[in-house]
């Protein structure tokens, strides 16, 4: 494909090469966002659009990149990744990275590995080149070149902001149930741990849509004084998420008391189980 495309630039001498890319002395790379849960490293194309890399908070660590364009793609097309070594490395070749498929009106975007790729030919001062036709003129074919100029100290920043990141995203926390030591609104170690987790993701993201707490007991005891023992469990909790700033209003807590068992309640451990507050969170 990478050949296909650079033959069919030679070949046509009539077809006029548009080039994208930021002068050295405008070349701004910038440390967009900078969360526990988000990192962006951006770079303006004037003219065109922005280039963005960015990383999540996440089990797993991960990067993408993303061609915001100020006029999307108007058909279907496949574009060409270089690394392209500027005129003052004489002698360096260019390097194919990868093919991005371009997608009608829709952002251009590439993978981890293409991505992390994209970031250490930068690091090392080459210019990641996208090549592609242009879908508005049929005699054009377009170069956009991200700059390497003024690189290291962003680079630095986002790559300090990504090993910052949580360890986990809000999916793995979305649902969690919470276990309760006996006979009292004490969570166990494991519990504790969890609530902690969410209490580290709320500090970074409080814009919760609505979060539903759910709690219940074993049937050891009698039946009002357990409803009542959900309900104080639930709403302990309900007080951490809004010390964490979540709206109480966003908050809704229901006390089932012994009902709905997950577990037989026939001895300690089974019930153990069924001591609990499930937490159920969702985002707009």
């Amino acid at each position: 494909m990478f050949c296909a495309i650079l033959v069919a630039m030679s070949v046509n001498s009539a077809a006029a090469l548009r080039q994208y890319t930021a002068k050295i002395e405008d070349s701004d790379w910038q440390l967009k966002d900078e969360t526990r849960l988000l990192c962006t490293l951006s770079h303006k194309l004037p003219g065109y659009g922005e280039a963005l890399f960015s990383s999540f908070a996440s089990k797993q660590l991960n990067m993408e990149f993303e061609l915001d364009m100020l006029r999307l793609p108007k058909s279907y097309g496949v574009a060409a990744v270089y690394s392209v070594p500027p005129k003052w490395m004489p002698g360096q070749v260019q390097r194919a990275i990868a093919d991005m498929t371009i997608r009608k009106q829709y952002d251009g975007d590439l993978p981890e590995q293409a991505a992390w790729t994209m970031l250490t030919e930068l690091e090392k001062g080459y210019w990641p080149t996208i090549y592609y036709q242009d879908w508005y003129n049929p005699y054009d074919k377009v170069a956009v070149g991200l700059n390497a100029s003024n690189f290291a100290i962003p680079y630095t920043q986002f790559a300090e902001c990504v090993a910052n990141l949580l360890p986990y995203s809000f999916q793995d926390i979305a649902y969690t149930v919470l276990n309760y030591e006996f006979n009292n609104t004490k969570l166990t170690k494991y519990s504790q741990k969890r609530l902690a987790m969410i209490g580290e993701y709320l500090k970074e993201d409080t814009d919760l849509e609505l979060v539903l707490l759910d709690g219940y007991t074993d049937s050891y005891g009698g039946r009002e004084i357990n409803k009542e023992v959900s309900i104080r469990r639930a709403v302990e909790i309900k007080a951490f998420f809004s010390s964490m700033g979540v709206a109480p209003d966003r908050i809704e807590v229901t006390g089932h008391g012994e009902r709905r068992h997950s577990s037989p309640n026939i001895n300690e451990s089974t019930r153990a189980k069924n001591r609990r507050v499930v937490i159920r969170m969702s985002k707009p």
